[in-house]
């Protein structure tokens, strides 16, 4: 089954918070968010398919020794909202209680 992503409408018809809902195809699309009763609309959003021919099917993009090449600098999540350096020229370790 897909994820089809609806956002809330405000009243003056703009967008407002987005939210995930795994359904069937053949299901109707929502009109009012499932808790709240809100108007909502489905959103169009773009897809990724993993596959040999795509980014998503090769690792070897997203590896250490290429995002390094490319200037990139990674980070591992090491413990509650600390993240450690595995390569590029960063600092060696972030955490969320850090200050800007």
């Amino acid at each position: 089954m897909p994820t089809y992503v609806y956002e809330v409408v405000k009243p003056d018809g703009t967008g407002g918070d987005r939210f995930e809902l795994l359904q069937s195809m053949s299901e109707p699309a929502l009109q009012q968010h499932p808790e709240t009763g809100r108007p909502v609309r489905r959103v169009i959003t773009g897809f990724a398919i993993g596959g040999k021919s795509t980014d998503i099917g090769n690792p070897k993009l997203l590896s250490d020794r290429n995002l390094d090449r490319l200037g990139f600098t990674k980070y591992v999540k090491s413990g509650d909202g600390k993240y450690e350096k595995t390569v590029g020229s960063g600092p060696s370790q972030i955490s969320a209680d850090q200050e800007p």
